[in-house]
C-alpha cells in the first residue's frame, strides 16, 4: 500500500546512483525499512536450491538459507511466482522470522528470464502489502537486477 510518489522517489535515487551489487542492494533494503509497514526487509540470493540471505535492515534471523519450496521465499522461487501472504499465521508452511510477523511479500528478482534471487518484506500487521506494493518491489527487483553484479 504504497503510494506512486514514495515508490518514484525511492526508484528515482537507485535509479540516480551508481551503486553495484551489494552496496546497491545495502541501499535499497535501507530505503524500504523507513517504509511504514516495512518492518523487515532484505535479499536472499538463489545459489542453487537454496536461496542465502545476502543484505537486510531489521532484526537478525535464523533463516540464512532457506532450501527451494520450504516457507514463503521457497515457494516463490519454487512456483517462479511473486507471494503476497495476508497473514502468515493462515500458512502451513511458514517459517517465522519474528513472533510479531504477520504480513510477507516476496518478488523474484530475474535477469533474462533467470531468477537472481529475491526481495523478502515481513510486515507487523495483516494485509501490509498489495499489489500497489507488489509493482513497486517488481520495479525495484528490474533495478537490482540490471547492477547485480
Amino acid at each position: 500500500m504504497i503510494s506512486t510518489e514514495v515508490a518514484n522517489r525511492i526508484l528515482a535515487e537507485l535509479n540516480q546512483n551508481d551503486l553495484v551489487g551489494h552496496q546497491l542492494r545495502r541501499r535499497a533494503m535501507e530505503l524500504l525499512s523507513a517504509l511504514p509497514n516495512y518492518n523487515w526487509s532484505g535479499i536472499y540470493r538463489l545459489e542453487g536450491n537454496t536461496l542465502v540471505l545476502d543484505e537486510y535492515v531489521g532484526a537478525e534471523t535464523d533463516h540464512t538459507r532457506i532450501e527451494v519450496g520450504v516457507g514463503v521465499c521457497g515457494t516463490a522461487v519454487a512456483e517462479d511466482a511473486n507471494q503476497i501472504i495476508e497473514d502468515v499465521r493462515n500458512l502451513d508452511n511458514y517459517l517465522a522470522c519474528s513472533l510479531q510477523t504477520r504480513s510477507e511479500i516476496v518478488v523474484l528478482i530475474r535477469r533474462d528470464g533467470e531468477i537472481l534471487g529475491q526481495i523478502d518484506i515481513d510486515g507487523h500487521r495483516v494485509g501490509a502489502f498489495d499489489v500497489s506494493d507488489e509493482d513497486f518491489l517488481d520495479r525495484m527487483a528490474s533495478v537490482l537486477a540490471e547492477r547485480w553484479d
